[in-house]
């Protein structure tokens, strides 16, 4: 299994971890994986964060970034000219042999990936702003970027009818990546796109599969008022055929199994890795802190999602088991609402809280417990369905970094993440993780505490060192990312030629539109990918022939600017 991280995903090899973060100026994710070299450990751990919001509007589990000015620098003919070469040839339609500044995937440096607009295929088959997509991709090929990272959304692909799979649009992408030389990391997209930080549209579940939810609202992830979430579709219910004859697992492995059989061709090459959806916004936990129609706020506790018919019935069973029938009613009363504090509720104070009681430590265990159940059945369909085909499995996990200063860190709790001052709650989880070989992709560790409030005791540089030391217990290192601080990821990289031999395998930034490509940005950006791609090269080169690539490569980049925001 693997660890990865997000606002730039990358990859590091058994170096130790660094214990501090950095931010940047627009909205990014990077995931970084670590995968130890003589450890005999599989997990693998990537790191993820999604966009985020101004500095001082600190939002989970997105961080505000810095990047650092790169001044005006000498150019340098030799690779302007590659420059322009390597764009002559990336003519739609042509296959690209060579990466402009990067040369692809080899060699000492860590390869560069970036993420797609959540809207990049749209509904009934087709890519949207197909010549911005075009335009975008020669321009981060010739930059040297790796690859890129798109959502296969499930209420895109199977949206009319069930076991019916249009795949034209990823059909149209995978082929135009392929042709221009970028390797793809898919992700199994089984949630709504819509209601979470960084999502900038809508695309709702399968028709199908909404109407059976409309037609028994127990579906539906329930909280104790009654409020019901279309984000995903209830764990409860994982082995009950409620989908017109199917379980929710079966859709999801029927989903995998065409996607691997009409893109096989492709997997293990041009796409390398698959990301399982296994909850809202694609992570594995309960949707306990849902933003839609202002239910919950930064930096509320959340409330538990158990009030379905389906785990209620489940939690009945696991409190006769135990010999305490009445525990089976419901989750705890005294657990306050979505945007109490700790000590607003009784269930979470510090003192004699609920939590740390006997009736805390059975909820939370069976609550907890049946996240990690689907979640080992999802990765294990997955790890099945995709065996032998060359591509990497992973899966993500929130990085909840508020209230973690405290006894209970109530908002893990009510997510599913079973962790307090006195428990790990991640081992369990990276141990699932990496008995499938897989990736833990994790959230949130480009932060810096000081960047985000202090009363509502916010931790991420703890959470990350608490998360790295379950990932290295199950055999893997954990490295840190970030968009903002560009020199802090590449330090990571190259900091990872340690004593243990370690090093940055690949690296993820989230997300590609129009800002890129504006001139500093885009600067910043390329000295970037070329200081992570040539590890042996000081900053200072690196912005040089940065600044003269940006110069050789204005009217590409402009065109894809103008593309993506025009449409």
């Amino acid at each position: 299994m693997a660890l990865n991280i997000t606002p730039q995903l990358g990859s590091l090899r058994g170096s130790p971890f660094p214990e501090q973060a950095g931010g940047g100026d627009q909205p990014t994710a990077v995931s970084a994986l670590w995968k130890p070299v003589a450890s005999g450990g599989n997990l693998r751990c990537r790191i993820r964060q999604s966009g985020g919001p101004d500095v001082d509007s600190p939002t989970p589990p997105v961080s505000p970034c810095r990047s650092p000015i790169l001044g005006a620098l000498r150019p340098d003919l030799t690779v302007a000219c590659r420059a322009l070469m390597s764009d002559a040839v990336v003519e739609e339609g042509v296959e690209l042999e060579h990466g402009g500044m990067g040369t692809g995937g080899k060699g000492k440096g860590v390869p560069v990936y970036v993420m797609l607009p959540l809207d990049t295929v749209k509904p009934g088959g087709g890519m949207n702003r197909r010549k911005a997509m075009v335009a975008s991709l020669k321009a981060l090929k010739t930059a040297g970027v790796e690859g890129v990272m798109v959502d296969v959304w499930w209420g895109t692909v199977e949206r009319e009818r069930p076991g019916v799979y249009d795949w034209s649009g990823y059909d149209d992408l995978m082929d135009m990546a392929r042709r221009i030389g970028l390797k793809v990391q898919a992700v199994m997209s089984f949630h709504q796109c819509g209601g979470n930080v960084g999502d900038s549209c809508t695309i709702p579940l399968p028709r199908w599969a909404v109407e059976e939810m409309e037609k028994d609202p127990d579906l539906s992830y329930t909280d104790q008022w009654g409020r019901r979430n279309y984000e995903y579709i209830s764990l409860g219910c994982d082995t009950i055929p409620v989908l017109k004859g199917r379980t929710p697992v079966q859709c999801y492995a029927d989903f995998m199994r065409a996607f691997r059989d009409r893109f096989g061709a492709l997997l293990g090459s041009t796409i390398v890795e698959i990301q399982v959806g296994m909850g809202p916004a694609g992570e594995l936990r309960y949707p306990s802190y849902p933003e839609l129609n202002g239910t919950w706020k930064f930096p509320g506790i959340g409330a538990f999602q158990c009030y379905d018919r389906y785990m209620l019935a489940s939690l009945r069973a696991a409190a006769y088991s135990v010999g305490h029938p009445e525990w089976g009613n419901g989750g705890p009363t005294d657990a306050g609402s979505y945007n109490n504090w700790p000590e607003d509720a009784p269930f979470f104070r510090r003192e004699h809280g609920g939590w740390d009681g006997e009736y805390g430590e059975f909820f939370l265990s069976w609550y907890s417990g049946l996240l990690l159940d689907h979640g080992e059945r999802v990765l294990s369909t997955a790890a099945a369905v995709f065996a032998d085909t060359g591509a990497k499995i992973s899966v993500k996990i929130a990085g909840i970094h508020w209230h973690y200063g405290t006894r209970s860190h109530a908002p893990e709790l009510t997510a599913g993440y079973y962790n307090t001052r006195f428990r790990d709650g991640y081992k369990r989880i990276a141990e699932m993780i990496g008995r499938h070989g897989a990736v833990l992709n994790f959230t949130c560790v480009e932060m810096k505490n000081f960047e985000q409030p202090e009363d509502a005791m916010c931790r991420p540089e703890e959470l990350v060192r608490q998360v790295a030391a379950a990932a290295r217990r199950a055999g893997v290192g954990l490295p840190r990312y970030d968009e903002a601080a560009h020199e802090q990821i590449v330090k990571t990289a190259t900091v990872a030629e340690g004593e243990d031999g370690g090093k940055m395998e690949a690296f993820t930034y989230l997300r590609m539109g129009p800002d890129l490509f504006r001139e500093d940005n885009w600067r910043k950006f390329v000295a970037f990918v070329k200081s992570m791609r040539e590890e042996e090269r000081c900053r200072e080169m690196a912005e040089r022939e940065a600044e003269s690539f940006v110069h050789a490569t204005v009217p590409l980049v402009q065109e894809a600017a103008v593309a993506l925001t025009s449409g």
